[in-house]
């Protein structure tokens, strides 16, 4: 099964070409034979001639060369129709949504729009007049909604990268239903330009992949404010890297767990947190409680009133066309009240300040995506009390403007997959990410619905540019680190996350300026974790020129075999320093209780 950094490097390499990502695509689309994934897809005729126009120009630096992206149909792409799932609501948009026009400026080859719970109201994938999309994982199980035939696309292998919708857990549902990664952005940090809205304070459009690097790739290229998006923000996204030593996770007390009789799951969700504790964190019980109540204001009052805005001409003029189950979700939101709307925003902020202190004690909290797993019958018989059950540990994330990662954890006997999501606070998407691709390194299940193991935790370099040098840094010109902005005002660009080989040692240098001294050794050597940074050439020698004695450039050999020039220390220089190789790096030095009581 191909991943995106699979694909991406025999591109480059020249192993194979977009035209022939594209040929392969579209032989998986037609042997796996599922009318119900897209609700239009382009012609390959017509794909063919994208790629081959894109290779033609020979950019293949650019960050998604190539990739074939599927795109769920609430979210616009120039010269195919949106239709929210609901023909009667369908319109031909006059261009692509902010995230879509970003992705094909990067190389990604957009090859059709995927189907969904109409207009994004639901978390099992069966309320679409375009039919139900076979979860690719196991086909008795509902595929997971809204965002069912990107996830199903994804697990298929038909795709490497689709996008989703996440309001309630649109994102991050699927991802577990089909064994994927579902990664939901901090609200703002992906402009919505180009999104039809399920509740436009809440939306966020997420991604699906087959692996942690490979979500976070995508959201790279698709994240960044934009002023068209009235609710866009400008937020960081930090690169990923090995999570920190001493990890602080909270943990559901056993008191307040819910799997709804499936023992299972919570043999699962007790295996993962076991797994944490394997990688080094600490579990922290807190209290789920006002948790749970925010989830439960997300269909009370303001919030399902949005969702009535959107389809309030089809609703009071022909509501006939809105899928019946959408409807009795949605027809109430014409009748709430302006007293009612401002009693939930009291509420909800009340709760968000109760657990303000709580989320701030601990690196992220670790939850099951959803409780349990359904099946299609089970869902048709009984859709909406079910498809409340999924949001249990969903629903409540929008509402208090949390920011997370969803990723497999545990495939049962019988083939049912269950998945946990690492959530915090907005801004901190690449931290948790990290968590969630260290828990992934400790948790080898196969990708999607393939019995492809998962690749060696590591990003894919991006190739290198005339008139530019790459440089391994370790220390304070990592990336958000003191020195950083050097690195950007000579025209720095992040190029990927580095581990040397297992072969040095890392001192703390005396000075003013905290600053690591990484030395090869011929023992006792260990991996130490680094970052790629590509520069102007003419940039190389001004900053040498800021960094003191005893570094200089030397050449580091990384844990991939490659050798790249980076930032070295003379043995001299680091006698009667401190070690601290223990730490893996300079960043987890930083965060370190040690590092702070120097």
């Amino acid at each position: 099964m191909e991943t995106l950094a699979s694909l991406l490097s025999a591109h480059r390499s020249g192993a194979a070409t977009p035209r022939d990502t594209v040929r392969a695509t579209y032989a998986r689309i037609a042997a796996h034979d599922d009318p119900a994934i897209f609700i239009s897809l382009r012609p390959e005729a017509e794909m063919l001639a994208e790629a081959a126009e894109l290779e033609a120009k020979g950019h293949t630096d650019l960050p998604l060369y190539g990739i074939p992206v599927a795109v769920k149909d609430n979210i616009d792409v120039a010269g195919l129709p949106t239709t929210a799932a609901c023909p009667a609501f369908a319109y031909d948009p006059a261009k692509d949504a902010t995230v879509v026009a970003r992705l094909k400026a990067a190389g990604a080859l957009i090859i059709g729009k995927t189907n969904l719970d109409q207009f994004a109201t639901g978390l099992v994938g069966t309320r679409s007049p375009y039919g139900v999309p076979r979860n690719a994982f196991n086909a008795k199980l509902v595929p997971g909604g809204s965002s069912s035939g990107s996830a199903s696309a994804v697990s298929a292998g038909l795709v490497p990268i689709a996008l989703g919708t996440d309001t309630a857990g649109s994102g991050r549902v699927p991802a577990m239903l089909q064994n994927i990664v579902g990664v939901k952005p901090s609200l703002g940090l992906v402009p919505n330009t180009g999104l039809v809205p399920a509740c436009r304070t809440l939306d966020c459009i997420s991604v699906f992949a087959l692996t942690v690097d490979d979500a976070m790739a995508a959201l790279e290229v698709m994240a960044g404010f934009d002023p068209e998006d009235a609710y866009s923000r400008p937020l960081p996204l930090a690169p990923l890297t090995t999570a920190p030593p001493a990890l602080r996770l909270g943990i559901l007390p056993p008191a307040q767990r819910e799997f709804f009789g499936d023992a299972e799951a919570a043999a699962a969700y007790e295996a993962a947190l076991e797994r944490l504790r394997g990688i080094g964190a600490t579990l922290v019980e807190f209290d789920f409680g006002p948790f749970a109540e925010t989830a439960r204001l997300l269909y009370e009052g303001p919030w399902v009133a949005e969702r009535w805005i959107v389809a309030e001409p089809l609703l009071t003029t022909r509501p006939d066309e809105v899928h019946p189950v959408t409807r009795a979700i949605t027809e109430p939101g014409g009748r709430a009240s302006a007293a009612d709307a401002f009693r939930a925003l009291y509420r909800l902020k009340e709760l968000t300040a109760k657990v303000k202190p709580v989320l701030a004690g601990l690196d992220a909290i670790v939850l099951p995506t959803a409780p349990t797993a359904y099946s299609v019958d089970e869902v048709v018989a009984d859709n909406i009390r079910l498809n409340s059950r999924n949001g249990t540990y969903t629903n409540f994330v929008n509402l208090m403007d949390l920011c997370g990662t969803a990723v497999p954890a545990h495939i049962s006997a019988e083939g049912v997959p269950y998945g946990i999501t690492l959530l915090a606070p907005a801004g901190r998407d690449g931290q948790v990410a990290s968590i969630a691709r260290a828990f992934v390194a400790a948790t080898p299940l196969p990708l999607g619905s393939s019995d492809a193991p998962p690749p060696a935790m590591a990003t894919l370099p991006a190739p290198k540019e005339e008139g530019r040098m790459e440089v391994c840094v370790f220390g304070a010109h990592l990336s958000g680190m003191k020195l950083n902005g050097e690195l950007l005002e000579l025209g720095g660009r992040f190029v990927s996350m580095a581990r040397t080989a297992p072969a040095y040692r890392m001192w703390l240098l005396k000075g003013e300026v905290a600053r690591p001294g990484v030395l090869r050794v011929t023992q006792g050597g260990a991996a130490l974790e680094g970052e790629v940074w590509s520069l102007p050439v003419e940039s190389i020698g001004r900053l040498l020129a800021r960094i003191p004695g005893p570094l200089g450039l030397g050449s580091v050999e990384l844990e991939d075999g490659r050798t790249v020039t980076g930032f070295l220390a003379e043995a001299s220089g680091t006698q009667g320093c401190t070690d601290i190789t223990v730490f893996g790096g300079f960043r987890a030095y930083v965060e370190s209780g040690e590092a702070k009581s120097a």
